[in-house]
């Protein structure tokens, strides 16, 4: 297996395995409020993440920023529950000028969170490659972006199933999901407490 392949897998498997389930939430409630034919915003807000989360790892792999693990472990599934709460209150047209900014901006910083709990995991898949460090990133960084958009449009497909298929109430599909998922997220909230 060459390097690109063992990194950008690392990167995928980051997203999509069970380690990864608080990027999974936090992505399908990202996508909930959008549908097939807003995939441009979902790309947007999915690459602003992976932006965020890379930005930080950058900063981490460099000794820019140290970061106490507890108060991000914290706030992680913080940013899950928020996402999950806006779209249980704002369900309107989430495509318009005014709430896709808001979301961008949120995607990006949630994304630089969720990049700073990964942080110390990531020094320790870099560890003695100093040469390569940035190299290993991007890819790591490809493989968490194809997961991320995989994730995305799972999400897409699915609730065009429900809403379309099965005739579900598109507003109610997202208050419903949107509901259980802020419910699994204040447990673990809970439980990463620091204080």
């Amino acid at each position: 297996m060459s390097d690109f392949q063992l990194y950008f897998t690392l990167g995928f498997q980051h997203v999509l395995s069970l380690d990864g389930f608080d990027h999974l939430l936090f992505l399908a409630m990202l996508a909930l409020p959008y549908s097939f034919k807003d995939w441009k915003q979902v790309l947007l807000l999915s690459t602003l993440f992976t932006i965020g989360h890379t930005m930080t790892l950058v900063l981490s792999v460099y000794g820019l920023v140290n970061v106490n693990s507890g108060p991000v472990e914290f706030l992680i599934p913080i940013t899950i529950f928020v996402t999950a709460a806006s779209n249980i209150f704002f369900t309107k047209n989430r495509s318009a000028s005014g709430m896709l900014n808001f979301a961008a901006l949120t995607a990006l910083f949630f994304g630089l969170v969720h990049g700073l709990g990964f942080s110390h995991g990531f020094k320790m898949i870099i560890a003695g490659q100093k040469q390569r460090v940035f190299v290993t990133l991007m890819e790591f960084t490809l493989g968490i972006e194809v997961a991320q958009l995989i994730a995305v449009l799972a999400v897409l497909i699915i609730t065009l199933l429900v809403t379309d298929g099965l005739k579900v109430n598109r507003r109610d599909w997202q208050l419903v999901l949107s509901a259980f998922v802020a419910g699994i997220s204040l447990p673990l909230i809970i439980s990463h407490r620091f204080w």
